[in-house]
């Protein structure tokens, strides 16, 4: 049984050295190697979680052979722990800003079908007006339906295609950008470029480039075929990757479909072309998540107002 930890007790006693400790032990499931990790002795890092442990009067690591897990008090800490300590990091950011708000770091969820397309405008005008500011970009699943890393604070926000139900979406604020239906695309010089009009069964024998069947760029032109009554098309090359399946269209007798925003932007450098196809393929919204009672880095602020403007464009272009 945990025994009562009064606030002036934890004032005194912990410090966010601790829970700088508790993290790196969780991340890395030993002790050891969250040592080497923070510069601290095997012993140290042990004294901290014993520690920890007595002043909360219960276990929050399981020992094992592996190395060590959290136990459900453990991770309890961990969940309030990161969000305390996740302020404390904002608050310093806050200061920063308010000495020189022209210089910082955001750390932005963003995969690169999104980044690539029209929406990297917005990051080539707010770098050309904060080049002091570092931005920094990773890989995300794309469309998504679960964040962790925002939940878990690694990101200051996600800007990516989502799928919905999220996963407990009740954690996040999300704004939707605009819908980005898949286009079909060939090069300049194929047979197809040449058509004024192409029927959609005419597509069936074309030498496609798409994704696996599990993923959503196949099953979104599946369903577009089948609400014509028409099987799948053949599948020639199979590539997760949007900028792939471009590359590839770019250089052969291909067909395929990427998002609007993806190929608009690239197109013309690549030596694509739209086909004038009768058939609405369903994509998935682009958003901006970031996470409920956060409060946001003050250049998130700056840097989503320019995600802002050029999304509105892209909005409008597409009604």
């Amino acid at each position: 049984m945990s025994k009562t930890v009064s606030e002036d007790h934890i004032g005194r006693r912990l410090r966010f050295r601790d829970l700088q400790v508790l993290f790196a032990v969780v991340q890395f499931g030993s002790m050891a190697k969250a040592a080497m990790q923070l510069g601290l002795t095997q012993p140290a890092v042990s004294d901290i979680v014993a520690g920890l442990e007595q002043m909360f009067g219960v276990r929050l690591f399981d020992r094992n052979p592996r190395g060590v897990e959290p136990t459900i008090y453990g991770r309890a800490l961990l969940k309030r722990g990161r969000a305390a300590f996740d302020e404390l990091r904002q608050g310093i950011k806050d200061i920063d800003f308010l000495s020189d708000p022209t210089a910082g770091e955001l750390k932005i969820g963003c995969p690169a079908s999104v980044l690539g397309g029209t929406l990297s405008l917005a990051v080539e005008h707010f770098s050309k007006r904060y080049p002091r500011v570092v931005l920094h970009f990773d890989e995300v699943p794309s469309p998504g339906n679960d964040f962790p890393s925002l939940r878990e604070r690694e990101h200051d926000l996600i800007l990516a295609r989502i799928a919905r139900p999220l996963v407990d979406e009740e954690d996040f604020d999300v704004e939707v950008l605009f819908q980005d239906p898949l286009l079909i695309a060939a090069h300049t010089r194929s047979e197809w470029a040449r058509r004024r009009k192409i029927e959609a069964a005419e597509l069936l024998d074309a030498s496609w480039i798409l994704t696996a069947p599990d993923a959503s760029v196949y099953v979104s032109v599946a369903e577009a075929f089948r609400a014509r009554g028409l099987g799948m098309p053949k599948i020639s090359m199979v590539a997760r990757s949007g900028h792939l399946r471009m590359f590839l269209v770019a250089r052969g007798p291909f067909v395929t479909a990427v998002p609007s925003s993806l190929l608009r932007f690239n197109a013309a450098k690549l030596s694509l072309k739209v086909l004038p196809v009768d058939l609405d393929i369903l994509g998935y919204p682009v958003a901006i998540l970031t996470l409920k009672k956060r409060v946001l880095n003050p250049l998130a602020g700056l840097f989503l107002d320019h995600v802002r403007a050029v999304a509105k464009s892209i909005a409008q272009s597409l009604q």
